[in-house]
């Protein structure tokens, strides 16, 4: 049974939430710029009918490429072990499963929010986002810490 929260519990995580997204993000760029350099690298070897390859630069790049991938799957495990669902790294969308009137329900945050304003259900998703009201707070729960 997945964790679930509070709104309280939720805004504690969401500066270690943050620093792990934003971290998720830089070594995404770092995977996917590695990734191009070596592309790159193999088209122009394609398009010349082979030359001569620097495997330096090579190995390097795909170095480069496999310390990110690593990096990037140590973030995603860590919001995972936080009891977050990262929806999208691109924008840095994160939801924490809660309940609210005895059904699963998502309290959700996007990076540079400060504290969790809105919620959503299973299904709906970022677009079916709604502002947290009185019923919702005096409806909603975690788990004890």
């Amino acid at each position: 049974m997945p964790k679930r929260f509070t709104i309280e519990q939720a805004e504690k995580l969401i500066p270690r939430l943050e620093a792990l997204v934003r971290d998720g993000m830089a070594r995404k760029t770092e995977y996917q710029q590695a990734e191009r350099t070596i592309l790159s690298s193999t088209e122009r070897i394609m398009m010349m009918g082979g030359m001569t390859v620097d495997r330096g630069s090579a190995m390097d790049a795909r170095a480069r490429r496999d310390s990110a991938a690593a990096h990037l799957r140590d973030s995603m495990a860590s919001i995972e072990r936080l009891g977050c669902l990262l929806k999208d790294l691109d924008v840095g969308l994160a939801d924490f499963p809660t309940l609210y009137r005895g059904e699963e329900a998502y309290l959700c945050w996007k990076l540079g929010e400060k504290a969790i304003r809105f919620w959503h259900g299973v299904d709906e998703g970022f677009a079916g986002r709604k502002a947290i009201d009185r019923d919702f707070l005096e409806h909603h729960g975690g788990e004890s810490d």
